[in-house]
């Protein structure tokens, strides 16, 4: 249940997909009368049903908070704290990670996929999906119903689920109860009363980190850092053996402006190694990491980028970092921190497969807080 697969539940649930289309099988009738008839909405062939609604008009505070709200009771990717960011921004709307935090405090945790658990999406929609999640939620009044969508007015419709009755596409009822309470449960049961996504601040900077896959006794750690440019060489001093011991992995220069936020999954096997030997682990860096990374507590888009002079700049080797997803901090314990110069890259990752075509993006994007976008936003 990485980025992908969440951006598809995320989709539906903004009123953006029909009912109950975001996990439905490909290469199946269903999936085929489901694509035909999302084309006949989007060209307005239903206009005249009354059923019609063009995506400007749906779009609003409402559906947004309804993004977020499921995002969190699904423990969906940290991804969408960039890109929910951008798309309400788009929309002339401020979300912003306060917003991600106090909505986390209230939503509880209603769902378990990878790597939260060990079931996938597919199982997830087996055993009552979107339709059972939406109508839950609706239910306990953690979704505002009042809201536009391409099915029509009101998030109700998205209690139902799709199907063919003699060959024509319809929408019929949902079983009362989840089919499999270890990968979906009611929300007067849920997995946790929160959805696991807290906000970290301190004089690192601001930054997000997932703890819904984290074991409690993970969540505050207190270790010397160990600095680097790339995760090419956190993946090098690993294999050297150097990294053995209670370690906060600073991996810096990997935000927006300094290469574009690529991918850093290749750094979870090695932590994850680090860990499972017994050492207090957690990773700080101006990137991002995998929507379906999970067991290795991340403050991941740290907010100012190393690239734009923020304080992860700063760390140096052996500094004792301290990462608190409990009180939400994230601090360095070094007196001499705000006096120190920021350090300049290592590593020029901004060039080569194509990245330099990109240089005009980087220089103007904004700061991953106000979801990395070149549309306003501060610089």
């Amino acid at each position: 249940y990485g980025t992908a697969n969440s951006n598809q539940m995320l989709m539906e649930v903004m009123g953006l997909h029909l009912p109950g289309a975001s996990f439905e099988q490909p290469g199946t009738d269903l999936r085929r009368a489901l694509t035909e008839e999302a084309g006949r909405r989007v060209v307005g062939l239903t206009r005249l049903a009354g059923d019609y609604t063009p995506v400007g008009e749906m779009i609003d505070e409402r559906a947004v908070v309804n993004a977020v709200a499921a995002l969190l009771a699904t423990g969906g990717s940290t991804n969408h704290t960039l890109h929910l960011v951008a798309v309400a921004e788009a929309a002339g709307i401020q979300l912003t990670w306060d917003d991600f935090a106090a909505l986390s405090e209230v939503v509880p945790l209603l769902a378990r996929m990878y790597p939260n658990g060990s079931a996938d999406v597919n199982r997830f929609h087996e055993v009552g999906g979107m339709p059972f999640l939406i109508g839950q939620m609706l239910d306990a009044g953690l979704l505002h119903a009042d809201v536009g969508t391409v099915a029509g007015p009101g998030l109700d419709r998205y209690r139902t689920r799709p199907e063919l009755v003699d060959g024509a596409l319809s929408w019929g009822e949902i079983p009362s109860e989840s089919g499999d309470t270890d990968v979906l449960r009611p929300a007067k049961d849920p997995f946790a009363a929160d959805g696991g996504l807290r906000m970290l601040d301190g004089n690192l900077g601001r930054s997000v980190i997932k703890v819904s896959a984290v074991a409690p006794e993970r969540r505050v750690v207190e270790a010397p850092a160990r600095v680097f440019d790339s995760q090419a060489a956190l993946q090098q001093a690993f294999a050297d053996g150097e990294l053995d011991g209670d370690v906060v992995a600073v991996v810096r220069f990997q935000g927006p402006r300094a290469n574009g936020m690529p991918e850093l999954h290749k750094l979870t096997p090695a932590l994850g190694v680090l860990q499972d030997r017994g050492h207090k682990v957690a990773l700080v860096t101006d990137g991002r990491m995998s929507g379906a990374s999970g067991k290795v507590p991340a403050a991941i888009h740290v907010s100012p980028e190393a690239a734009a002079g923020g304080p992860i700049a700063r760390v140096r080797d052996g500094d004792t970092v301290r990462v608190d997803a409990e009180s939400g901090t994230l601090e360095v314990l070094a007196a001499d921190l705000e006096q120190r110069a920021p350090a300049a890259p290592t590593v020029d990752s901004s060039v080569g497969t194509g990245r330099e075509l990109f240089a005009a993006f980087r220089a103007s994007v904004g700061p991953a807080e106000r979801g990395a976008s070149v549309f306003g936003g501060d610089r």
